[in-house]
């Protein structure tokens, strides 16, 4: 995946867990809680992910 690509599915996978995060507390659920943080604990590395890359894109531009 592109920079781009890894920005954009990790933002997707952060709203994801936020959302069940979301779900999992208006409804007791801790399990459904605990799948939100890992997901959106993903998505955060996702977004690392491709600011490296980009970062490492651009050094390599510069160069």
């Amino acid at each position: 995946m592109g920079s781009t690509s890894d920005k954009m599915a990790g933002k997707g996978n952060e709203v994801a867990g936020k959302i069940k995060q979301a779900a999992g507390d208006m409804t007791d659920n801790p399990k459904l809680k605990a799948k939100g943080n890992a997901q959106e604990a993903k998505g955060h590395a996702q977004q690392a992910k491709g600011k490296i890359k980009e970062a490492g894109k651009d050094f390599v531009d510069r160069l």
